[in-house]
């Protein structure tokens, strides 16, 4: 059976653990590939080019930007984002599923952009990563103890913006328990692998 691979767009506020839920999901689902974003920002301890980003320079993005080489780029707290298309395109047409971690608006503007291409919108799907409410989300940031009380009151309120998207998103996983959330995010991705829409040939003629 010939199928397209699917595109899971993942996103969810700073805090809300959707790098950990993504981690323990594919770990049970080696199958899923990820697409590794660009961005201009510095990398935090511990991160590596290649691995959670690629780390370019002002000049460098926007110098691929111009040769339109992203899917899509969003600003986020003074840096710039992307996805290259070369990290998407070539796996879904070879029938792999792509998974990409990105904000609320880049997952808009893929939204819209499927919304416009028969082909995307039949591969894509879109799933938001919730707190149980704001004030969860504001002591899981302090506790992180990695931002100072300018930063985390400015995630807060960009989080309590994107949350408002909700329903731009086609599936919500709420991450109050973390074994929980794992278990529903890993049975709602197997079940998108599942979807007529993917399916590229004529069956049962």
């Amino acid at each position: 059976m010939k199928k397209t691979g699917s595109l899971i767009v993942i996103s969810g506020p700073s805090g809300v653990g959707k790098s950990t839920l993504i981690g323990k999901v594919r770990a049970n689902m080696p199958e899923l590939e990820f697409s590794i974003s660009c961005t201009t920002r510095a990398p935090r301890t511990g991160e590596v080019h290649g691995r959670e980003y690629y780390f370019l320079s002002e000049e460098e993005f926007l110098r691929r930007e111009e040769n339109k080489e992203f899917i899509e780029t969003a600003g986020v707290f003074a840096h710039r984002y992307g996805t290259l298309k070369s990290e998407v395109m070539n796996r879904l047409t070879a029938g792999k599923s792509v998974l990409l971690d990105i904000d609320v608006q880049g997952a808009l503007s893929i939204r819209k952009a499927a919304a416009e291409d028969p082909a995307l919108a039949a591969c894509a799907a879109f799933i938001l990563i919730a707190p149980p409410d704001l004030p969860t989300l504001e002591k899981r940031l302090r506790s992180r103890a990695t931002d100072a009380e300018e930063q985390i009151l400015r995630r807060l309120g960009a989080a309590q913006k994107e949350l408002s998207h909700f329903r731009a998103y086609d599936f919500m996983v709420v991450n109050d328990n973390l074994e929980k959330a794992a278990f529903e995010l890993e049975s709602l991705l197997k079940c998108l692998q599942l979807r007529t829409s993917l399916i590229t040939e004529e069956l049962f003629q």
